[in-house]
């Protein structure tokens, strides 16, 4: 997405030490155009609203049926947790250029990916001049 809106700043925060997060970042290709900040404090996930999942948020049945299909389907499976926190909870927020809000979602559940096409119309972007 970050290469198809190349005039957006997309940031990704990770819970996980540099270490960890540079292994991943290799594992699913790369940044790009994205900027990935290393959190290994949680100090913007709590900034932000973010806390700590309950048991039924990351093991609920159609988490655990997302996760299953996912690596049937695609070949990606679930793998240790190197550093951070599994039950980190994840959120997606759009933020215009005068630093307003403009659209939030946080995770209902682990497997929960939020439609960024609908945080794009939120911050009323247009592609081209």
């Amino acid at each position: 997405m970050a290469a198809a809106h190349s005039s957006i700043h997309f940031v990704a925060v990770s819970h996980s030490d540099a270490g960890a997060t540079n292994r991943w970042v290799t594992s699913v290709g790369g940044a790009g155009l994205v900027q990935v900040i290393v959190d290994d404090e949680r100090e913007l996930y709590a900034r932000w609203g973010l806390g700590i999942s309950s048991f039924w948020h990351a093991l609920s049945p159609w988490s655990m049926w997302s996760v299953y299909q996912l690596g049937k389907g695609e070949g990606i499976w679930n793998r240790p947790t190197e550093s951070g926190n599994r039950w980190q909870t994840a959120g997606s927020f759009g933020v215009d250029g005068q630093g307003i809000v403009k659209w939030s979602e946080a995770a209902q559940r682990a497997d929960d990916i939020p439609d960024f096409e609908v945080g794009l119309k939120m911050l009323e972007f247009k592609e081209g001049p």
